[in-house]
């Protein structure tokens, strides 16, 4: 009898253990979840944000959007990027006498182009020194100092200053905890506004299943599940192929 009785206790006791581990587990099983969900979210976003730097400086230059890695990567490796050195800036004074950037560059590209019919020079710092001191309009117009200079320079440099180069830049466009997946890339270069306007668009997209893959299936299908019922995109992406969005990522 008293055998049976301490044998009752010691399974009730093993009970009242699972029992608890199990509470336990599903409290803390969800937090773990979405705490490395968020820690593992922080690294995704980044490379999509790199991602869509490298669409945007793509399209302007070229005036689409490209769906093909080895063309966007060729493209960050070997194209130039063209940047405007500013020297000098306007004045309020010749803001409200209609003055404007354009108007000012276009007087010193004038100034410049008239100079150098005239005579050759050393660089363009001669150059600048020469058009402040004797050109008429740019003297009139109060542009001695003013100067701007389209410059061509590294693209990867420019774009990520220093962050990625030659040999490191494929990995951008691999989602990552994947395992090498890439991101899902689409682009409507063909799409149209209300008015009749065309305006490219891109989307690029990393699903749950690509980065949460190898944590908690069950939690991974409770969360895909409710964005679906939300009509979320399940995953993080930016831009959006079916309507204009300033290629926002909808973490955003």
């Amino acid at each position: 009898m008293k055998t049976t009785r301490n044998l009752v206790i010691t399974v009730l006791a093993v009970c009242a253990v699972v029992m608890a581990y199990f509470c336990v587990t599903s409290v803390t099983t969800p937090i773990k979840f979405e705490n490395e969900r968020a820690e593992r979210e922080v690294t995704v976003i980044k490379h999509l944000v790199d991602l869509r730097t490298a669409e945007v400086e793509y399209h302007h230059q070229k005036g689409v959007f490209t769906a093909s890695y080895d063309t966007l990567l060729t493209f960050l490796k070997t194209a130039p990027k063209k940047e405007v050195l500013k020297e000098g800036s306007l004045t309020d004074k010749q803001l409200e006498a209609g003055l404007t950037e354009h108007k000012a560059v276009k007087i010193l590209n004038e100034a410049k182009k008239k100079a150098l019919k005239k005579m050759s020079f050393e660089d363009n710092d001669a150059l600048y020194a020469y058009i402040w001191e004797n050109d008429k309009d740019v003297k009139d117009n109060g542009l001695a100092g003013f100067r701007r200079d389209t410059i061509e320079s590294n693209m990867l440099q420019s774009l990520y200053k220093g962050e990625y180069d030659e040999s490191t830049i494929d990995a951008m466009v691999e989602i990552p905890f994947s395992n090498g997946q890439r991101f899902e890339l689409e682009v409507n270069n063909d799409y149209k506004t209300s008015q009749g306007i065309r305006v490219p668009l891109f989307e690029a997209r990393a699903p749950f299943e690509s980065y949460l893959g190898d944590l908690n299936k069950q939690e991974l299908v409770n969360l895909v599940d409710k964005e679906a019922k939300l009509d979320h995109y399940p995953g993080l992406k930016v831009g959006d192929i079916y309507a204009p969005n300033n290629n926002a990522g909808n973490w955003e």
